[in-house]
């Protein structure tokens, strides 16, 4: 997960300009691999977490949580606790029915679809394990917590719901009155009964995403306050904005009087895209008592009720040529939803719809996905959302043909794939990719990778059976990211727009304050966007500050997911600055006694063309300020703000090769190699980029090899802690050797695509197909993730899977 980047791409920056932090002289700063500069307070900790934060007469809160996947609450007893030392008030779900209201869910995916009241506090009927049913309010979290043992709840078992095809089965116990089915969504295009009408070939297989826990380093947190009628929450939330409104709706508290307020946030990867429960329970005691509350979870707590990722059946068909040419693909998925829909937990399986066809080229595509509920706790956007189950999918049936065909997995690839110069491209998803170049990502990649050589050694040992077999992975991967734009979302019933908001202030002293509406949690953006604007403005990057994730200073913006807030928010940024210098130029105009059709902007002056005569931006900065001699009409003021919505969405691309090592005779795989090459078009900052590719990566070799959420007969948890759901170290991983080629976006002005989401969508897929790859002369055909050493062992010794 290291944020190194590759020594070959430092070496090279170090002999260009010398030093890596800044770009040389008279070198732009965007594509420069500044460090970062908020890492100074992020990695030393010397920041504000909102578990930091400490106001005077602060209660603390502590959630009884159900120990019972699926049953009637009959009876809440709360006053042994509330008789205990230190004690404030503890509340039952049945104290607060009145004012809790429902958790609310954005995306609901189709008219029918259905969508069940989720009470913060369960007042009748608990639906998961962890599910809270009471709350204790103490003057430490400590007694807070002892108390909930006094609270005394009474369940009356009913059964648990967690396969999700016996879920659908006549008869099924419901997890809601309403069923066990929450939607059907179809999708397609093009004739697919005939194209696997007398298919030469036809590849079926069924693929399990398994359920993860997502694991951000900092657990959630929640302050809230209040000051007469007005409420500030703090929360470790990725949506300070979008939280905002749906705390208002739900709780009644008007928006205006509302501030939501993300500190520095250590982590999310889509689990703190949520309105939780903790959030609005915090806001009414703190409305209840006129006091601030804090909650920070434990970790068992998190790895309970932080929503999951993942967690589905993908059950698939692809029809092919004889010379592997795709005719079309059938994919019939089963989604779970768990015991409630969140946020945006419907959408989630949707926004894959449009991916399973890859950077392919076919002639019919048939998509049906079903939403499943199950007495579990709800899935939920987790890094790739969708997404990484779609190219899983698609690549995992891409090696399945090629050795159905006998094809090497690359030239079958190449085959189908979209041909650069075949930009843009209508996909049979009805998706239109703007640019990109897989010839070129996958030539580079097959080179640093030593492709022909380990097919060389792959044969030697297979031809002298060795019991270390080698396998090589393949993903080709594409993603739709930049969650956006506003029109596409609500054309699929997505309950909110696409666009983001910026707003850039010139000070009177010619430095820069932007005002973003993205709201990171270890994305750098203080310093991508510091690096766009010194550029835009020709100002030094110091000279600029980033202000973010705070409702009363930022007051517009959608926030940050979905690999949204470079190809989306600082496109805004961009168009801000370009109003900054527009109105710039007519003031220097005026000052300069020229026509401003006669004035120019480079090199952080303006100046009239032809002549000497110039101002820089600093000095407009200033008499704008000072407003003494202005132009007819014009303000006193250079600020401007800019709220974009593409027109598209942004689609990286690239191609990892993965080389595995694979004991047959203990089931142990050791990564040998990885290489990614990634297409994110231009680079803002090559030190961040590199660092999100790393860390996705992981993320998706956790996948592949490491993590499972498990549950029991009776729907308990039993992955509650860090010994029990294993996350890879760093010692658990792989060197990733990494490099980019460069197609640059045709939809937004810096030629910009995302990456946030990018090392994780294509890694799953190439380390399981390496595994398959080296098990492939046992008649092994899949290894159900994680793979494990016991289920390789299995697939090896049983023959096949």
């Amino acid at each position: 997960m290291t944020e190194e980047i590759d020594a070959g791409m430092v070496a090279r920056r170090i002999a260009e300009d010398g030093d890596l932090s800044e770009p040389a002289p008279g070198r732009n700063e965007v594509g420069a691999a500044r460090r970062r500069k908020e890492d100074a307070r992020l990695v030393t900790g010397r920041t504000r977490w909102t578990d930091n934060i400490q106001l005077p007469g602060m209660l603390y809160v502590a959630f009884v949580r159900s120990p019972m996947a699926h049953a009637r609450v009959t009876r809440v007893d709360t006053s042994a606790a509330r008789a205990m030392p230190g004690v404030v008030a503890a509340l039952s779900g049945a104290d607060l029915a009145g004012e809790q209201g429902s958790l609310p869910c954005a995306w609901p995916v189709t008219e029918d679809i259905v969508l069940p009241d989720h009470p913060p506090m369960a007042v009748e009927e608990v639906r998961y394990a962890g599910e809270a049913v009471a709350c204790v309010i103490a003057t430490d979290r400590y007694k807070a917590a002892d108390a909930l043992e006094a609270v005394e709840v009474d369940y009356e078992p009913l059964p648990a719901v967690l396969d999700m095809v016996k879920a659908l089965e006549e008869g099924s116990p419901k997890v809601h009155e309403a069923g066990n089915r929450s939607y059907v969504w179809k999708f397609g295009t093009g004739d697919v009964d005939a194209a696997f009408r007398d298919a030469p070939v036809v590849i079926e297989r069924t693929y399990v995403q398994q359920r993860l826990i997502p694991s951000a380093m900092e657990p959630r947190a929640v302050v809230a306050e209040t000051d007469g009628d007005f409420f500030t929450l703090h929360s470790s939330t990725q949506i300070p904005h979008i939280l905002r409104i749906m705390l208002a709706q739900v709780t009644g508290i008007p928006e205006h009087k509302l501030r939501v307020v993300a500190p520095d946030v250590g982590g999310g990867f889509g689990s703190k895209l949520q309105v939780t429960a903790e959030e609005v329970i915090l806001l009414l005691l703190a409305r209840r008592l006129g006091k601030p509350v804090k909650w920070t979870e434990s970790r068992s707590e998190g790895n309970l009720t932080v929503h999951h990722g993942r967690d589905q059946i993908q059950r698939l068909a692809l029809a092919a040529d004889a010379d592997g040419r795709l005719r079309g693909l059938r994919v019939d998925l089963l989604a779970d939803m768990g015991a409630y829909l969140m946020l945006v937990t419907p959408g989630i399986p949707i926004l894959g719809a449009f991916m399973y066809n890859g950077i392919y080229k076919m002639d019919a595509y048939d998509f049906t996905c079903t939403g499943v509920f199950t007495t579990k706790m709800p899935t939920d956007a987790y890094r790739g959302a969708g997404r990484p189950e779609a190219t899983f999918a698609i690549e995992r049936l891409m090696d399945e043909l090629a050795d159905e065909l006998s094809l090497d997995p690359v030239d079958l690839r190449r085959r189908n794939w979209i041909g650069h110069e075949e930009f843009p491209y209508t996909t049979v998803a009805n998706l239109t990719y703007d640019s990109g170049n897989y010839e070129a990502a996958t030539d580079r990649a097959l080179a640093v990778f030593g492709y022909d050589k380990l097919r060389a050694e792959q044969a030697d040992r297979r031809e002298r059976g060795e019991p270390v077999q080698l396998g090589i992975g393949v993903s080709t991967y594409t993603e739709m990211c930049g969650l956006a734009p506003s029109r596409v979302l609500g054309s699929l019933s997505y309950g909110a727009g696409g666009w983001e908001h910026a707003s850039v202030r010139m000070l009177p002293t010619g430095k820069v304050e932007v005002v973003t509406g993205t709201s990171p949690h270890g994305q750098g953006h203080e310093t991508a966007w510091s690096q766009i604007v010194a550029d835009a403005l020709s100002v030094p990057f110091d000279d600029v500050s980033v202000i973010h994730g705070d409702t009363s200073s930022s007051h517009k913006g959608m926030d940050t997911y979905g690999s949204r807030s470079l190809v989306v928010g600082g496109i805004a940024v961009v168009q801000a600055c370009d109003k900054v210098k527009e109105k710039a130029r007519h003031i220097a105009a005026h000052m300069l006694e020229a026509s401003p059709d006669d004035v120019e902007f480079a090199g952080g002056t303006f100046r009239v063309r032809g002549t000497d005569a110039a101002k820089t931006i600093q000095e407009v900065a200033l008499a704008a300020f000072a407003a003494h001699d202005l132009p007819p009409g014009v303000e006193a003021s250079l600020d401007s703000e800019a709220t974009f919505d593409p027109e598209n969405f942004s689609y990286p691309h690239g191609t990892h090769l993965c080389a595995v090592e694979v004991d047959t005779e203990t089931g142990a795989t050791r990564i040998r190699e990885y290489v990614a090459v990634d297409d994110v078009g231009n680079v803002v900052n090559p030190m961040i980029v590199e660092g999100q590719v790393h860390g996705g990566i992981a993320q998706g070799v956790a996948q592949a090899l490491f993590e499972e959420a498990v549950y029991d007969a009776e729907g308990n948890l039993l992955t509650t802690t860090m010994a029990d759901y294993l996350l890879p170290s760093a010692a658990d991983l792989p060197e990733f050797t990494t490099d980019r080629t460069e197609t640059p976006a045709t939809s937004n002005p810096l030629g910009v695509k995302g990456v946030g989401e990018a090392g994780t969508i294509a890694s799953t897929p190439a380390v399981v197909n390496a595994i398959v790859d080296a098990l492939r002369p046992f008649g092994v055909k899949d290894v159900p993730m994680p793979c494990t050493p016991e289920r390789v062992w299995r697939a090896v010794h049983g023959g096949g899977s």
